[in-house]
């Protein structure tokens, strides 16, 4: 027998890897963050104008950093299996229709709207990560949108001879049906100026039981344009 063959596997300590990165990474940026401000509030030797701008730039910059060794943390942990969930009852379609309405449209010429069932999706779960995750995946799709269009957030139930499931899609308004009849397939969460929101997004949703994909026969040209979000319901 080959000793490669006979080699142990590693992919469990992946998540404990990512716990060590993360607690190696807040030493030097809380440090690096510390530092700014003091500079900031130094009155002996004022900084001056371009100084100034500079250190702001530098801690805007830095604040970014913080934000993604907390996202990697989240990863971390919802990998591991160690996230603590809230365990409340959340109604996913009255959450879809809350953010709808509130979710900041990046373009004039871009508009999102609800459709569909307003309530009667009822799960037990996290309500502050799921309001992230929807939130994520709808801007995502939001500023992918290069010309004027309607994105809509489609909820129904769907059920078969196993089970009943609450979907929502989220799709240009003529391609909403075709979400619905296509196979589900892989979605894209690698998109750029997100940060890591979109991975954190498909991990809370399957953390309760759901799950975050793409149709298959996409009518767009970058197949990234549509999300179909799925959780199971009891009877």
């Amino acid at each position: 027998m080959s000793v490669l063959n006979t080699m142990p596997t590693h992919e469990h300590d992946y998540p404990q890897l990512l716990s060590l990165a993360v607690h190696e990474f807040r030493t030097p940026v809380s440090v690096v963050s510390g530092y700014l401000r003091m500079l900031q509030r130094d009155t002996e030797h004022p900084l001056t104008g371009r100084q100034t701008k500079m250190v702001e730039e530098a801690e805007k910059s830095c604040a970014r950093l913080v934000a993604l060794v907390g996202e990697l943390s989240e990863i971390s942990n919802l990998d591991a299996g160690t996230a603590r969930l809230a365990q409340q009852s959340v109604d996913v379609f009255a959450l879809a229709h809350e953010l709808a309405g509130s979710v900041q449209e990046v373009a004039d010429n871009v508009h999102l709207e609800f459709r569909g069932e307003p309530a009667g999706a009822p799960i037990t779960g996290d309500m502050t990560r799921l309001r992230a995750a929807f939130g994520a995946i709808f801007r995502a799709i939001l500023r992918e949108k290069a010309s004027p269009c309607t994105v809509v957030v489609d909820c129904r139930v769907s059920q078969t001879a196993e089970r009943r499931a609450a979907v929502i899609v989220v799709a240009e308004a003529d391609t909403v049906q075709s979400a619905y009849d296509s196979q589900p397939g892989p979605f894209d969460e690698k998109r750029g100026g997100l940060g890591l929101a979109l991975p954190i997004a498909r991990r809370v949703i399957e953390a309760h039981g759901g799950r975050l994909s793409s149709p298959v026969k996409v009518l767009e040209r970058d197949g990234k344009g549509t999300a179909i979000i799925a959780f199971p319901l009891s009877e």
